[in-house]
This record gives C-alpha cells, structure tokens and sequence, in this order.
C-alpha cells in the first residue's frame, strides 16, 4: 500500500486528506509544521509528499530542498491557497513534482498522486535494472591478475586514451571495456559494441559509418553507423583484428581526423568518440602476416591489457562460483545453494579453454542438476572435467 505524508498547518485539511487517501487505499500520515514533517521523513519512506508553502516557522518552499536532498525520488507535490504564477515556478524549479491550488480539486489531486506514484515506481524499476546490468558486467575476482587489471582501469578511465585489450574468447574483455567507460567522462554516454568478428567485409564500413540512401541496392533510407550512434560516449570495437583491411584504413583516418564519411556520400562529419578496441589475435603476428595495418595498431593500442585466463587466475574460482550461483539462483527464482571446498579442488582440477564463460555454464549445469549443496562427486559427474 502506497504511503502518503501529508503536511499542513490546518487540521481540517490535514484530516479531509486523510480521510479521502484512506478510502482510495492509500496509507496516510500527517505532520503540522515543518519541523514535525523533517523527524518523520528521518525515520520513514514515503511514496509521495503533499507539502502546503503557507505554514508558521518554515514554510514549504523552504523546506522542499530539504525534502529534495533526503528523498531525491519521492515526489513532492505542493499545495497553496495563495498560489500565483511565480510560486508555482519557483516550486517546480526547486524539484516540486508538481503545484496545486487550494481549494483542492480531488479529482486533479487524485490523478497527480497517481502520476506520481507511476514515475516513482518507473525510477525504482530503473533503478533495480540498472543494479541487474551492472552486477551482469562487474569484475569478479581478487587474484594478483586482476587486481592489476582493475587498478589500471581505474587509472587508464578518466582519460580518452585509446585501449587495446588482448585475452583469449571467454576472458571478460568486454567486462573490461565496460568498466572503462563506466569509470570514464564518457559514462552518462552510450556505450556502442561492435562485433567486428560477426559482420561480414562488405558490410563493416557501413555498419560502422552508416550509408547514405542509395549508396547500395538494400540502402533504402540514410543510417548512421557505430561512430555517429556513440557520439559523446565509447566505441567498443570488439575482435578489431578480423576487421577487413579497407575497414582498417577508415577506421585509421576516422582516429587520425575525428571525422568520418557515410557510405555512397562525401560530406565529412565530425565524431566525438572514445574507441576501444579488443583481440584474442597477436596483432603483431597478423601485421607480419600483412593482415593488420601497423599503423592501426599504434593509434589502438595507446594502452594495452591483456585479461588472464582463467587457468591463469584459479584462485579466483571460489568467489566466481559463489557469484554465479548468487546471480543463477536469483535469474531461476531458487533456493540459494552452496558448494563444497571438495568440490571447487575438483573445479581448479579442469583445464578451462572456454574460460569464465565455459565455467559460468558448468555452474549453471550444477545448479539445475545437483541438491542443495554442489558437492566434488556432483562436479565429477557432470562437469565433464578435462585433467590439465
């Protein structure tokens, strides 16, 4: 049930209020002044604040920025019998959700709490969202090799230098991008991916510059690419080194000159972008191959980090599994399960090519097919170990 703090220095008001909220099911209290209102919201949450500006001591209008920076989500809704124009302005600049006269109008009072219910609820959504993405790309682990790496990242984000991540398929080199732009200027930015690897040659240019219309046959209106879409943000150009060799050369004038051009045009435009790139290829072997442009590779790879494997980092593999079983648990609506120490010494027993990725998916096989405790015989069983 949604709960309402309503604050007014007239009782009647204050009672009609509660009277009316109450009856459309909505959990009601009330607070006379000002002072009265600040001890409440210390010890409470509040779906909605209804909050009168004329009162003895302070009145609302004062006391919203208190309201505001407290309880940044919940939102205030303002009630005046001498509103005007400036007033009602002023609140709304001051973060009001939003400004009512008195005499109330119930209807309109009903459905501005229900508006504001709806944002609220929209936020907290967000919120848990945003939590759910976050905990999806964050970097587990406390090895020596990953401790390194976080702590470049947190020297190497606040920059625009460009970020050349080298590892093996299944390492987390996008996990590391990610936390690079989070960690960045860039983060209020988008963060646009491009699997280089995953588009074909004769269509990496336009994917990644965008084409005008008609520039080709299925080219039926103007797009834009990668770089435009990433504007002000970062451009993860993920497996850069099966990237085509006339891609490379675009790519290199597009870092050179901050500019770029669509497909079939010739207008140059502008692009504000941050580019990291990631390989599990020895770029240096592929420029001896001729397949890499070394030019390229020096305007890529200002930084370099290379992500261990997992064999490389087995420490790691208790956390890893307690956080998947944490974030598989969660995803399946289970029980939280626990494993063994047996069997995570069965666990660092398995040479793991497919690195987090192929042991994500052991967990997840364990978690649907073991009991409530992942013990060494259920790894022997199902895990498909292969002894290193």
């Amino acid at each position: 049930m949604p709960r309402i703090l309503v604050i007014d220095d007239e009782r009647a008001i204050r009672n009609t209020l509660k009277e009316i909220l109450e009856y459309e099911k909505y959990q009601v209290e009330l607070a006379e002044n000002a002072i009265q209102a600040r001890d409440l919201i210390k010890a409470n949450e509040y779906d909605i604040i209804l909050c009168d500006i004329k009162m003895p001591d302070m009145d609302g209008l004062e006391l919203l920025p208190i309201l505001i920076s407290t309880h940044p989500d919940t939102p205030v809704v303002m009630i005046s019998g001498h509103g005007n124009i400036d007033t009602a302005v002023e609140a709304i600049k001051k973060g009001a959700y939003d400004f009512i006269e008195k005499p109330l109008d119930l209807n309109r009072l009903l459905i501005t709490i229900r508006n504001a219910l709806d944002k609220s609820t929209l936020i907290s959504e967000t919120k848990t969202l945003r939590k759910k993405v976050n905990q999806k790309y964050q970097i587990v682990g406390e090895s020596t090799a990953i401790t390194k790496i976080l702590q470049m990242t947190d020297k190497v984000s606040p920059t625009d230098a460009r970020v050349l991540i080298t590892g093996s398929n299944g390492t987390g080199k996008e996990l590391v991008a990610r936390r690079i732009h989070d960690l960045s200027n860039r983060a209020n930015g988008p963060f646009i991916e491009v699997n280089c690897a995953a588009i074909p040659s004769e269509l990496i240019e336009s994917e990644l510059f965008g084409h005008e219309k008609g520039a080709f046959t299925s080219a039926i209106k103007q797009r834009k690419g990668k770089f435009e879409q990433a504007e002000g943000g970062t451009l993860f150009l993920d497996e850069i080194g099966d990237m085509s060799l006339s891609a490379q050369a675009k790519v290199l004038r597009a870092l050179q000159e901050n500019m770029i051009t669509r497909v079939g045009g010739d207008k140059p435009i502008q692009v504000n972008v941050r580019v990291v790139a990631a390989t599990n290829k020895d770029l240096q072997k592929e420029i001896e191959q001729g397949n890499f442009r070394e030019d390229l590779y020096h305007r890529i790879s200002v930084i370099l980090i290379k992500v261990p494997s997992l064999n490389e980092r087995l420490e790691d593999l208790p956390i890893l599994a307690s956080y998947f079983i944490e974030q598989i648990c969660s995803d399946y609506g289970m029980p939280l399960k626990s494993i063994s120490d047996e069997a995570i010494e069965e666990l660092k027993k398995i040479s793991w090519t497919g690195n987090i990725r192929e042991f994500r998916n052991v967990i997840e096989r364990l978690i649907i097919l073991c009991g409530n405790e992942i013990t060494a015989g259920d790894v022997i069983t199902f895990a498909s170990p292969i002894k290193s």
